[in-house]
């Protein structure tokens, strides 16, 4: 008689069912913190002024990544990248939404989310290296500067250093620029990170350990503070009466194409009511007036544009789609107009927006966008001028090139003594766009103690003192002017005075972190197998003798 054997089931399964809900539940939760990571470091950029938000979200990515393996870390970074840049750059769908869907919307907020990613991934292996906070600081700041310039000249929207437009961090671009501020933001935000890990480490007892986040957490806000009191605002070459005309725009999206007419219009309009506000002495007579960017068509002469620039009897900045005489290419461009003479000098833009000023890959990008065919692409500015107007040299950043940190750099190292950034981002509707550029220009005043004159075709049009306070501001979509005195100076900061170097120097540490990084983790790699291996053959040569 066969004995037959009874089934066995494996008494480890529910074992392992219970590791890999544990597990899944840990994955869920430090994507969870990643999400909301990325909502807080949203939350801290305007027109909220809780700039001190963004230190805690960069903790919380720090405290997702720790110990995180380069797959993992790039996971929770593009939960990280995708939870800030789809709330950062909905204004996107007021401009292409009704006509293109959230296409646009979603393709840029995931490539922006990839560069995340992939300096996550990198942040294992620097995170090794003593004063860790420093080098994942560093690493962030990598993928920026590499996100400025590609692809298609990059996009320096959501910077870090874009999020401090006032606090205790912003006086530090007067030394190094937007790259140092970021840098110390997200010093302290790791800082706080490796803080909290070692805190736990040792039962929230201090200890030894604590000191280096201690360190990164309280030095960068503290050197901040420490060089707000250098921070000059005074008029050093006197000072200047500005008046900015705001004339408004439908809020038509993509539709303000068709509508040029409509906003030069507004822009007559508004100025005749600047000069009969001045002609009765209800605002000062201005030195200077200003347009937004592309307030007016200038196509040779324009007769109605030259009356009323005499009828003010200053000169004017015209933001103006400039087609010059002989020329079959539309610029965008800065028009310095003197009364009686007309255009005497103009500054065309040097950085276009890719598929609207300009489409890259245009027979690619027609498969997919029918306008194309519609479209010219605009002429590239290719040097940086200062104009010459009102006994001031002036220094003219046209909307998107605030983002750039060279544009406005080439014009005060060219003696540039006041700022002006005409704007048309009536383009991107009532979202918070326009507060987004605004927080630019507050901090390239203090980045280069310059006064920054803002002006927008429907808003927000805003005078920045040269600390990056905000003395006068308009409303979104409304019809208005400003008149307001600014101070000239001329005194060049040290960060004007280092230029890009700053920059340069943080990447170059940065790459020489990463380098540094592989080296240790190859070498413990090696020293483990040797231990292993040395292990190995004592384990066999007691085998043999027992043998």
């Amino acid at each position: 008689m066969t004995a037959t054997a009874s089934p066995s089931f494996p008494h480890h399964a529910p074992a392992r069912v219970a590791r890999t809900r544990d597990r899944l539940g840990r994955v869920a939760a430090r994507a969870a913190l990643a999400a909301a990571s990325g909502l807080v470091l949203f939350a801290g950029f305007s027109p909220r002024p809780l700039w001190w938000l963004v230190p805690l979200a960069f903790a919380g990515l720090g405290l997702v990544l720790h110990g995180r393996r380069a797959w993992g870390a790039a996971g929770y970074g593009l939960v990280f990248g995708l939870a800030f840049n789809l709330t950062h750059l909905l204004w996107i769908q007021d401009f292409l939404g009704q006509e293109f869907g959230p296409a646009p919307w979603l393709a840029l907020s995931a490539v922006m989310a990839l560069f995340v990613a992939a300096a996550c991934a990198l942040m294992p292996v620097v995170a090794r290296l003593p004063a860790a906070p420093v080098w994942l600081a560093l690493v962030f700041l990598l993928q920026e500067w590499a996100r400025q310039r590609f692809p298609f000249n990059g996009f320096p929207w959501g910077r870090v250093a874009f999020s401090q437009p006032e606090g205790a961090y912003l006086s530090l671009a007067s030394i190094g620029g937007a790259p140092l501020v970021g840098f110390a933001v997200l010093v302290t935000g790791f800082g706080l990170a490796h803080l909290l890990v070692r805190a736990r480490a040792t039962g929230w007892r201090p200890a030894r350990s604590w000191r280096t986040p201690v360190v990164a957490v309280v030095l960068p806000p503290l050197v901040g503070l420490a060089v707000w009191p250098t921070i000059g605002t005074a008029a050093e070459t006197g000072s200047r009466t500005v008046a900015v005309v705001q004339g408004n725009a439908p809020d038509a999206g993509i539709g303000l194409l068709g509508e040029r007419a409509t906003i030069r219009e507004n822009h007559f309009r508004q100025s005749a009511e600047l000069l009969d506000a001045i002609r009765a002495g209800e605002v000062p007579r201005p030195d200077l007036v200003v347009w937004p960017e592309t307030a007016t068509d200038v196509r040779g002469e324009d007769p109605e544009l030259a009356a009323l620039v005499d009828d003010f009897g200053v000169p004017a900045l015209i933001g103006a789609l400039y087609r010059p005489p002989g020329s079959d290419l539309t610029e965008n461009a800065t028009l310095a107009w003197r009364p009686g003479q007309g255009v005497v000098d103009h500054y065309v833009k040097r950085e276009l927006v890719p598929f609207a000023e300009y489409v890259p890959m245009r027979e690619v990008a027609r498969w997919f966008t029918p306008f194309v065919g519609n479209t010219q692409d605009m002429r590239w500015g290719t040097e940086p001028t200062t104009l010459d107007l009102a006994g001031t040299r002036l220094g003219s950043v046209i909307c998107y090139e605030i983002a750039y940190d060279y544009v406005a750099r080439d014009t005060v190292n060219l003696g540039a003594n006041l700022l002006v950034t005409p704007t048309n981002n009536a383009w991107f509707g009532r979202g918070e766009m326009s507060h987004q550029q605004l927080a630019m220009s507050r901090v390239r005043a203090v980045e280069h103690g310059r006064a920054v004159v803002v002006a927008a075709t429907s808003g927000v049009s805003a005078i920045v003192a040269p600390d990056g306070g905000v003395t006068r501001s308009t409303s979104l979509y409304t019809d208005t002017s400003l008149v307001s005195e600014v101070p000239l100076r001329e005194q060049a900061t040290l960060s004007d005075r280092l230029g890009a170097w700053t920059e340069y120097a943080l990447v170059g540490a940065a790459l020489a972190a990463v380098v540094a990084g592989f080296v240790l983790r190859s070498r413990s790699r090696g020293t483990a197998g040797r231990t292993d291996a040395t292990e190995g053959e004592q384990h066999g040569g007691g085998d043999t003798a027992h043998g």
